[in-house]
This record gives structure tokens, sequence and C-alpha cells, in this order.
């Protein structure tokens, strides 16, 4: 009999908060049964695996991202929409860096599977930033993977420490989001 109170939601929620805490390649399902103070067999009853956990935490991020990036987009267009989604996905990544960690091996299983909805959301909300800056539709995939290449890259190294030049990190952000800004606006794009 399943332990009141645990489920699949419960359990996902425990791995996502320990894979920020530890690092996301540190999870297994002993830390987590741990952190739920059951034995690791209960969590079986509510996920498969450490890969059925690891692809629902993914889902569970890109799920939050992609809430994040809309409610920060809201009435905004062209440079103040980048500046937010910008500040949004690196405020997101820095805050939650297991649980991102975890989108990065993960892929959709199908059209139907929740990780292809999820990031489908994450994806919108940066082509309508692109669209903001008149990008065109056949260019947009183009766009797309430069600007969420430029946001991941920088907040994953952030996250990672990778910074060690005493400029100050939050300058740096701010004139990385200003280059694309003016490559999106320069017509680079077309």
């Amino acid at each position: 009999m399943p332990r009141a109170g645990l489920d699949a939601a419960t359990v996902t929620a425990a791995g996502a908060d320990l894979a920020d805490d530890l690092g996301f390649e540190q999870l297994s399902m002993g830390l987590v049964a741990e952190r739920l103070g059951v034995r690791t067999p209960s969590l079986y009853k509510h996920v498969q695996n450490l890969a059925d956990l690891a692809q629902r935490i993914a889902v569970l991020a890109a799920v939050e991202l992609g809430d994040a990036l809309r409610d920060a987009l809201q009435g905004l267009s062209g440079r103040d929409a980048l500046h937010a989604a910008a500040r949004t996905f690196r405020g997101y990544v820095v805050a939650h860096p297991g649980r991102y960690a975890a989108t990065l091996g993960a892929r959709p299983t199908g059209p139907d599977d929740a990780y292809a909805a999820a990031t489908a959301r994450v994806l919108e909300s940066l082509a309508v930033v692109l669209r903001g800056y008149g990008v065109a539709a056949h260019e947009e995939v183009h766009a797309l993977r430069m600007v969420r290449s430029a946001l991941h890259g920088f907040a994953t190294l952030e996250a990672g420490g990778g910074f060690q030049f005493s400029t100050d990190v939050d300058d740096s952000f701010t004139w990385a989001v200003e280059f694309v800004d003016r490559g999106l606006r320069s017509g680079a794009v077309t």
C-alpha cells in the first residue's frame, strides 16, 4: 500500500529539490527516499526508476521555465521582451541548476509526451520575442537556436561558477543581451 501523501508529484518535487541542492548528477533514488523519510522501494510505487524520475524533473523544469517566461513577457515586445526573457531564463537556471540540468538530456518520447509540450511552451515564448523583431518565419528556427544558445550558455556557465574574471557578471550579461538585441535590430536576420 502506498504511503499516504506520497505520490509521483511529491517524489518529483523532492528529486528536483535534491538536484538543485546536490547537483543533478548526484541524484539517486536512495537520496530521494531519504529526503522523503521512506524506504527506497516505496518510491517505485510512484516512479518507475531513476530515468523516469529524471524525465519527470525535466518536465517540471520546462513547465516552470515556460510559465516564468510567459509571465515575464506579458505586454512586452522588442528589446524589453528580450531583456525580460533573458533575465527570466538566467534567473531560473541560476536558482534551479539541478532541475535545469535534467532538461539537457531529456528527449520527448512522442508528440503527446509531456516534455514535448513543456518545451514547446518555452520555445513559443522565445519565438514571441523574435516576432517582435520581425524575424522572418523561415529563419525563426535559426534565431531561436541562437538566442537559446546564448541564454543557456551564459546561465549554465554562471550557475557552474565558470566566470572567474573580476568584471561584474551582471555587466557582462547586460552586454551580451544588448549585443543580441543589436544583431536582431540590425536586420542581420532577414
